[in-house]
């Protein structure tokens, strides 16, 4: 962490004020002049969408987004926008107030979007599925067109989603590349 940081987050997550965990996060897209902040790890895996969005964990938004630093304004503005549904974020973001290079940089991104506006691939228990993950199969499958076998138990290594279909991955089972619906996958930890 440069000394810059260091000094204006005074060693805490500019958004949530923790001093746990707390590393660099670049608001993307990179290209914007200081658009760097310090998040704790909390902070970090709700907003890279790691674990699940705990509305009543992000009630210091309402604090956040009033911050003088631009990157910290926009993932305020960001993350409120995720959390729109609920009154109290709905109404930090008719208040809020970012001119019109700001409103262009945080809707330069889908990090605003809600989880319901992305398409999101998840396993059997409801875990979030991306590119290159390892999963399990939960189930014997029989691969259409195929001979091929696949029992339950069988790692699937370096998955790749379908982008235009949230029910299914793609990945290889004795060499042989098949798509797998996620219902019958169990992410690997």
């Amino acid at each position: 962490m440069n000394l810059k940081l260091e000094k204006r987050s005074g060693n805490a997550c500019e958004l949530c004020k923790s001093d746990q965990q707390i590393s660099v996060y670049q608001v993307p897209p990179v290209g914007h002049s200081d658009n760097e902040i310090v998040v704790c790890k909390n902070c970090r895996s709700q907003i890279e969408r790691e674990q699940e969005m705990d509305s009543a964990y992000w009630g210091f938004l309402s604090e956040a987004m009033w911050s003088e630093v631009p990157a910290v304004q926009v993932m305020a503005w960001r993350m409120l926008s995720r959390l729109k549904n609920e009154t109290w974020a709905a109404d930090n973001l008719d208040m809020m107030y970012l001119d019109e290079d700001m409103l262009a940089w945080a809707r330069a991104s889908s990090d605003h979007e809600g989880a319901d506006d992305l398409a999101v691939h998840r396993d059997s228990n409801g875990n979030i599925l991306k590119n290159g993950d390892t999963v399990v199969l939960t189930r014997t499958l029989d691969v259409k067109g195929s001979s091929l076998n696949a029992r339950m138990g069988t790692v699937v290594k370096n998955i790749r989603v379908v982008e235009d279909n949230t029910e299914q991955i793609e990945g290889k089972i004795d060499g042989q590349l098949i798509v797998i619906l996620t219902k019958y996958l169990r992410k690997q930890a």
